[in-house]
């Protein structure tokens, strides 16, 4: 019996290790093209009310695909954080503050998690008729956010990841793992 556990232990590594590798391999390869909009999910604004490093590169990864014209609107999705401040709103803020027009951003404050984010943007695309999305977040990010996007309806997804890594990603990998199976098999 012991052997059999270790033979399960040792499955359960192996899979672990292929997945992680298929998310990092799939977050960090951008599948870029023309989009209807893009999503930009959202990630902590400090105490002082300025963004963090995570959040800015997302922004500006954002920023620089709608500069060069890969969609005509952002949608920002994000939630109110414990330090008091609606990461949509901010989102918002940070963009018209580079110049992008303020009819071009839409804001969803009630993104609170990943699928909330999705089930958000399921109303603002049917709102807005789009058909297509390119989603910038970490790398690590993106394949549970495209799963829960096609979970919504929306099948034309694109992704694009923000260049700022820190050590904290090697748990949030690890988590997204576990979220990823959570999703597919509570789909929450």
């Amino acid at each position: 019996m012991k052997k059999k556990g270790k033979y399960f232990l040792f499955l359960c590594l192996i899979w672990f290790l292929v997945h992680t590798t298929c998310i990092s391999w799939a977050g960090l390869h951008d599948k870029i093209a023309k989009a209807d909009c893009l999503l930009i999910l959202g990630n902590k604004v400090n105490e002082n009310g300025s963004l963090s490093l995570t959040l800015k590169s997302r922004l500006d990864k954002g920023l620089e695909l709608y500069r060069n014209h890969y969609a005509p609107f952002i949608v920002v999705s994000g939630g109110l954080g414990k330090e008091g401040y609606y990461e949509g709103t901010e989102m918002k803020k940070y963009l018209i503050l580079q110049g992008i027009e303020e009819k071009a951003v839409l804001v969803d404050n009630h993104g609170d998690n990943t699928l909330a984010t999705a089930r958000n943007f399921e109303t603002i695309s049917t709102e807005k008729k789009f058909r297509s999305v390119l989603v910038v977040s970490q790398f690590f990010h993106i394949s549970r956010t495209a799963l829960m996007l096609r979970q919504r309806g929306i099948d034309t997804i694109y992704h694009a990841h923000a260049t700022y890594y820190e050590w904290k990603d090697a748990y949030s990998l690890i988590r997204e793992f576990f979220g990823y199976y959570k999703f597919l098999i509570f789909k929450y």
